[in-house]
């Protein structure tokens, strides 16, 4: 496995982990409370924060002790990477769009913060599922 390859999976791992990390923070504050009363944002400002600390710690660690690949991008891995980035961007604009409708028609604060939120995770998750489709199985042919 490439440098690439074993950074998708990272990304892969830490939005998931990250974004239930969340979940369970905001879900176990409910407790019979309208979940759009919830205090969210410190809670989302700590797990974007940490998510984004363990990607960084654990790509310099995979990078320290897995030295396979470090640094040697090929024409194939910018080929996927641009793939699974374009893949991602979907979820971004749906994500993009609905907060749009949302803040227009007023909804509270919290559902607009948490459609944004997980639409990028949603792009983080479906855009590494497409690169490591892609690094397994090779680019569709168009």
């Amino acid at each position: 496995m490439g440098a690439e390859e074993r950074s998708t999976w990272i990304m892969l791992a830490v939005a998931v982990g990250g974004y239930a990390t969340y979940l369970a923070v905001v879900l176990g504050q409910a407790a019979g409370t309208p979940l759009a009363e919830v205090p969210y944002v410190a809670a989302m400002l700590w797990t974007i924060g940490g998510a984004i600390l363990v990607s960084i710690v654990l790509n310099i660690l995979a990078g320290i002790v897995l030295r396979d690949g470090a640094g040697k991008k090929d024409q194939r891995d910018r080929e996927i990477y641009r793939f699974g980035e374009y893949t991602g961007q979907a979820f971004l604009v749906i994500g993009g769009v609905a907060a749009l409708v949302m803040a227009m028609a007023e909804v509270p604060h919290f559902w607009i913060a948490n459609t944004i939120y997980l639409a990028f995770v949603l792009s983080a998750v479906l855009g590494s599922v497409a690169k490591l489709v892609a690094y397994r199985r090779g680019l569709p042919a168009w």
